[in-house]
């Protein structure tokens, strides 16, 4: 362990693992493998080759490979909405160059020009697959695209151990990933779900953005996330408490690029103290100041619940994960199963459209991949969007299209004027004339077409923030100086078999039916968990990531309410021994029934005299009851 200790200390400036960290690595050096990025990044500095590292999430990817590369550690990417020129290169490098980590987006798995390269990797060392449970049909997250892992172990020169990660995994899931994956025998790290420092409240309200605003007045301190399931009412939510004095901005995947890194850095460095988003905001965050996560309506399943929900208290210090509920949302768990599953007939329609759309006839388009405009496809065909998106995805996971909602296509600049011309403009600013002037120092070509650039390169080099760069490129493309292509994030569809007629599209019961059956099952466990007031909520979560030694938390609104009737009733019993004891004070023995004119329920009455009587202290007869001298 001591080479895995000074690798940690080098790279990262830590000098010991957390929690089972240090196991997960031990079983790596043996090359087992088991099952977040240190586990896999440390092993991998301290073995020779190349780790291979699979995650759908590609602003967590991207975001790692910065790291990684800031701190000397050379690392690849290669994920949707690259140029096939840039992944060629990109694996190129890896085939050839002593890097230590390649990302890759689970798609890229199945093309034929990654198997091909893969098979000239001989450096390959480990592969770690995030976001494990994405490989489970069971798991809630399915993606049919993590089902080729398995088969890419097949085309490397050598066996080499495979880290699964996740942090949400029932243990029916867990005991699949591992068949999937093909582990040779059962070999799980799992640390206690447990969080002794986060307190879980429900509260039914018929006015949530009231009890949002008090929520957050009653805890002051540090930054909160606010959960919305509607993109619009992120903004109706964040412009109320900015109203109400509370500094928040909202956060959803129909932002551009620059929106939501901008709006991301200025609540990481907590110039905004609220950040209201749909679910595309968290994965990857590690703020450790975040004091309040409320989510305006339940979630669908339990594992995302609590995975956002966990985002909270990072630092160890205690924390709210807070859940509303009004009489509206219990009756929507049966509408969001419609919504997730729609009826077989509509997926076929979706599908029809979807070819009249592309304009691909039978038996055309495999292969082909198409840029989606989603809004302009429900506008033309009258559907609604999330419907149109889960059929999408049913149609994904058949087998019959590869649709994906985010695809990360970097920015394209091409210069509009001649050289010549170029060199006698008088009117640019400084920051202008220092992004121009990069431009044409960084990269070739730009005269003759359009060419990929990084805005965060262009930021380095001209010590202006990556916002500057591309404010300054847009009003550059404003001047007709240049054509500017911002970076951006855009669903495609690729047709993965050649189009069939709409009437011989299947679902089996594994891609529809099964896998409803498992979604309203996952309904009814959130409702269930809003609705109990007799069990703790954090047992609750435990016992359903299969934790069953656990004991009550003490802190979580069920235990509170449950302390507050405890001492109520020890109150009651108090004054009901008191009256019992004034009643006998005259020594003279007295009917059992003339109890039943105190004030207190009988239960309490037959308790406390079971408890007189057990004392000895109360002496029973013929229905009769007296003090005892």
């Amino acid at each position: 362990m001591e080479v895995y200790l000074s690798i940690l200390k080098y790279n990262w400036g830590y000098d010991s693992f957390r929690g089972i960290q240090a196991d997960i690595i031990r079983s790596i050096g043996e090359g087992r493998g088991g099952g977040k990025s240190i586990c896999f990044q440390v092993p991998a500095l301290a073995t020779y080759g190349m780790c291979l590292v699979i995650t759908p999430l590609i602003s967590l990817m991207r975001d790692q490979v910065r790291n990684l590369r800031n701190r000397g550690i050379k690392a690849e990417a290669v994920y949707s909405g690259m140029s096939r020129e840039d992944i060629v290169q990109v694996l190129d490098n890896c085939i050839l160059g002593d890097y230590k980590f390649l990302y890759l987006s689970p798609e890229r798995l199945t093309t034929e020009l990654f198997r091909e390269k893969l098979m000239r990797m001989h450096n390959v060392s480990m592969i770690a697959v995030d976001e494990a449970h994405c490989i489970s049909q069971w798991g809630y997250d399915f993606r049919p695209s993590y089902l080729k892992i398995r088969e890419i172990r097949s085309l490397l020169q050598k066996d080499v151990p495979i880290l699964a990660l996740t942090a949400t995994a029932t243990p029916r899931v867990v005991d699949d990933i591992q068949q999937q994956l093909g582990f040779k025998s059962p070999n799980v790290y799992k640390m206690s779900f447990e969080r002794k420092n986060l307190i879980y409240v429900v509260r039914h309200t018929e006015n949530k953005i009231g009890e949002i605003v008090q929520i957050l007045k009653g805890v002051p301190q540090g930054s909160a996330i606010v959960y919305i399931r509607s993109r619009q009412m992120t903004h109706d939510i964040a412009r109320q408490l900015n109203e109400q004095g509370i500094s928040a901005e909202s956060y959803h995947a129909g932002l551009s690029n620059v929106e939501r890194e901008t709006r991301q850095y200025d609540w990481t460095m907590g110039r905004v103290r609220v950040m209201v988003a749909t679910n595309a905001f968290g994965m990857g965050i590690d703020k450790a100041d975040v004091r309040v996560v409320i989510h305006y309506s339940p979630p669908d399943t339990l594992e995302a619940y609590f995975q956002e929900a966990g985002r909270a208290g990072r630092d160890g210090k205690t924390s709210y994960a807070v859940m509303l509920c009004d009489r509206g949302d219990l009756t929507q768990f049966s509408r969001r199963t419609a919504n997730a599953y729609p009826p077989i007939e509509f997926i076929r329609t979706t599908y029809e459209n979807l070819c009249y759309f592309f304009e691909v006839g039978v038996g055309e388009a495999q292969g082909r991949t198409f840029l989606f405009d989603i809004s302009e496809f429900i506008v033309r065909f009258r559907m609604f969007g999330t419907t149109v998106n889960s059929a999408l995805h049913l149609l994904s996971n058949a087998g019959y299209i590869e649709y994906q909602e985010e695809n990360d296509f970097r920015s394209r600049v091409q210069v509009l004027l001649h050289k010549e011309e170029l060199y006698t403009l008088t009117s640019r600013d400084e920051m202008l004339d220092k992004v121009l002037t990069a431009l044409m120092r960084n990269y070739t070509g730009l005269f003759a077409e359009q060419v990929y650039i990084e805005e965060e390169l262009l930021a380095k080099v001209t010590g202006l923030t990556p916002t500057e760069v591309y404010l300054a490129l847009k009003q550059l493309s404003a001047m007709r100086i240049i054509d500017f292509v911002p970076h951006r994030s855009s669903p495609t569809v690729t047709f993965v078999r050649p189009r069939v007629e709409t009437q011989y599209i299947n679902l089996s019961p594994e891609v529809y039916a099964d896998r409803r059956a498992d979604y309203e099952r996952r309904g009814l466990d959130v409702k269930n968990y809003l609705q109990r007031n007799d069990h703790c909520r954090s047992l609750m979560l435990l016992e359903y990531f299969g934790e069953t030694d656990a004991r009550p938390c003490g802190h979580c609104d069920v235990c509170l309410q449950q302390r507050r009737d405890k001492k109520t009733q020890l109150s009651v019993e108090k004054r009901a021994e008191k009256a019992i004891y004034n009643l006998l004070s005259d020594g003279e023995p007295h009917m059992l029934s003339e109890l039943d004119a105190f004030p207190y329920s009988p239960s309490v009455t037959r308790s406390v005299l079971h408890k007189l009587l057990g004392e000895d202290v109360v002496f029973e007869n013929n229905k009769t009851i007296r003090k005892k001298k």
